[in-house]
């Protein structure tokens, strides 16, 4: 674990990188007519190149498409130009052991799953494990929950920021309607009882963007996917896959709250606009 100060002498906002759904194979190897690995390292690149003063990188699940070792390994090696700490989350397509095999010294909790907090000057970040061999959506239960308690307990008066693979709301999208959180709310709605409140959750899994308010009034989103994506269709149960350039997101945290930007890696520049000095 972290020391509960690890970011105290900064002055200025905490940014995070999001990735997610990356969907690794082997070298080679094309899902859904996108190549994850070329997908990958074209938007850790840009990562590198541009946001060097990053404090830290979140990828949120469904890091390699089935759990290879070797997608694993391939995953070690695109992000070993990353000089900033990471955090990696288990998705739905992931695999545990194998997963803990190529990055042993990973944090995980008590029980081995993928779960650890970080304190910040502007709130605790929770990192959790949604994922259970053979299921689709996610399951967090009692085996998980007891850590999750503890992690809210010690927090005191400190806000949370939450990262994990599946939403735990309902997204709205009927494709998604079988395989979403497998839990009837409770994982929301023991958030929502953190004194300090949540400043927002951050989540993958859906392969399109997404931003809204829970029932409990708790903030949540989730960036586009980095490898193939869906084409928007919020009542088709089987959607259509489509490609698209690699996407990440910027996210900062500060005494203001929480913000997220989007960018899609590739794009191609028009004309430069013009200074906007107001009023």
């Amino acid at each position: 674990m972290w020391p509960r100060n690890f970011f105290a002498m900064k002055d200025v906002e905490m940014k995070i990188i999001q990735l997610t759904d990356s969907h690794l194979m082997p070298s080679g190897i094309v899902v859904n007519g996108v190549d994850p690995e070329k997908q990958l390292r074209a938007a850790v690149s840009d990562i590198v190149d541009k946001h060097a003063d990053a404090d830290l990188l979140v990828v949120t699940g469904d890091l390699c498409n089935f759990g290879d070792p070797e997608a694993y390994a391939l995953l070690q090696d695109i992000l070993a130009p990353v000089s900033f700490e990471t955090r990696l989350l288990l998705g739905n397509h992931d695999k545990r052991p194998q997963f803990r095999n190529a990055f042993p010294d990973h944090p995980v909790d008590e029980n081995g799953f993928i779960q650890s907090w970080l304190d910040t000057p502007y709130g605790r970040l929770l990192f959790l494990d949604s994922h259970e061999h053979g299921v689709i959506g996610g399951i967090y239960g009692e085996d998980r929950m007891g850590w999750l308690d503890s992690a809210l307990a010690s927090a005191g008066d400190l806000p949370v920021t939450v990262f994990i693979h599946h939403p735990p709301v309902d997204c709205g999208i009927a494709h998604f309607a079988h395989i979403g959180m497998h839990d009837d709310g409770r994982l929301i709605e023991r958030l929502a009882a953190h004194p300090a409140g949540v400043r927002h959750v951050v989540f993958g899994h859906i392969h399109v963007p997404l931003s809204g308010t829970s029932r409990e009034g708790i903030a949540f989103s989730s960036g586009q996917a980095c490898s193939h994506r869906f084409i928007t269709d919020l009542d088709a149960p089987d959607p259509m896959w489509t490609g698209g350039n690699p996407c990440y997101r910027i996210l900062l945290l500060d005494e203001v709250g929480f913000r997220a930007y989007s960018v899609e890696v590739g794009q191609t520049p028009t004309t430069r606009a013009d200074i906007c000095a107001g009023p």
